[in-house]
């Protein structure tokens, strides 16, 4: 008996990528005639059974759907988590849980073996790898497939699916104003990469607020982490570009952490240089997680509302899956956001 051959089998055993074996089994134009036909074949060899012909038994509703989120070490996703399952299980259907752990090849491997599950819907934040290279074919061939999509937090602009988000760079404004209020002049920005559309745009946010008080922007107060690899690379990066900054311009006397991992690294860096939290250096970030609430001292953030944002894109998914009609309009869907204010910031007198 042939071994039940996978798209990660494929792609080792021809020497391609996962992304181009999904391609060509969909007959994806962007991969030549011959590599689509010699994938092809090989698939029909070792009765490997695209996601298409699955979707053609699929007669009735499984009642599940398939959550698909990038990693699991913050705290907001388990929010996300939350709400979802609130909604889904009080209507009748399963969530099924992945974790694409940053990969886009592992995305679309969970994807696959969802829909050949029989999953009824997605619900999905982007990985870092889907959004570096900006390829969104398996989105695009499961919603051509009549499966529906859901996208959270980082999603994928352009792509005609339903988006739960909150406004980044409203939200981010809020932030590095809250800093300038209690008296910081010197704001360091620890921020994600560019192709990461939340970190652009509260680093827009952060711009956009030096200009609006004229303060003029120092391209050396602003750090951007790629932080695609392992957690413990980034870190180190991160802790020691903390430190060069710090010693660099001791001027420095607040930070904006896009996240609430960066900002507890400031803090762990403040801690070993004896700096005063919030005198000598105030610190405020997104996210409002458990470390933000228990670290010493607790950390001022924005709260992102997790647990309304799963809340709402399930009930949007499950009201389209309800639905007798097609969907042909989509829409985008804000959650709010508020500050938190704890210890890492001064009180405004």
């Amino acid at each position: 008996m042939k071994p039940r051959m996978t798209l990660k089998k494929i792609a080792s055993e021809l020497g391609v990528s996962i992304s181009t074996v999904s391609k060509a089994l969909h007959n994806n134009k962007e991969i030549s005639q011959e590599n689509r036909d010699k994938i092809q074949a090989f698939a029909k060899l070792y009765n490997y059974r695209p996601n298409s012909i699955a979707l053609n038994l699929k007669n009735n509703k499984s009642k599940t759907i398939g959550l698909i989120i990038p990693e699991i070490v913050h705290f907001f996703f388990a929010k996300v988590i939350s709400g979802i399952e609130k909604v889904a299980n009080s209507r009748g259907y399963n969530v099924i849980i992945s974790v694409s752990s940053e990969s886009m090849e592992k995305e679309i491997i969970n994807m696959d073996l969802m829909v050949d599950g029989g999953i009824d819907g997605f619900i999905i934040s982007l990985s870092k790898d889907t959004l570096f290279h900006q390829e969104y074919h398996h989105f695009r061939e499961s919603i051509s497939q009549g499966i529906p999509i859901v996208m959270f937090d980082r999603v994928a602009k352009g792509l005609e699916c339903d988006k739960v988000i909150i406004d980044d760079k409203k939200a981010a404004k809020t932030a590095v104003e809250h800093l300038l209020r209690t008296g910081c002049n010197n704001i360091l920005l620890l921020t994600t990469q560019d192709y990461i559309n939340i970190g652009k745009l509260r680093t827009e946010g952060y711009l956009e607020v030096l200009r609006e008080h004229d303060i003029p922007i120092r391209e050396e107060l602003i750090v951007k982490v790629d932080d695609r690899g392992g957690m413990d690379d980034y870190q180190i990066f991160l802790d020691e570009e903390i430190r060069r900054k710090l010693d660099a311009f001791p001027e420095i006397d607040g930070v904006f952490a896009v996240n609430e991992i960066y900002a507890i690294t400031v803090l762990n860096v403040a801690r070993m240089r004896s700096l005063g939290i919030p005198d000598d250096l105030s610190v405020i970030s997104f996210s409002d997680g458990i470390l933000s609430r228990h670290s010493r001292p607790s950390l001022t953030t924005i709260k992102q509302n997790g647990i309304q944002m799963g809340e709402m894109a399930a009930k949007i998914l499950l009201d389209s899956l309800d639905s007798k009609e097609d969907q042909t309009q989509f829409s985008t869907y804000l959650i709010d956001t508020e500050l938190i204010e704890r210890d890492t910031t001064k009180v405004i007198v």
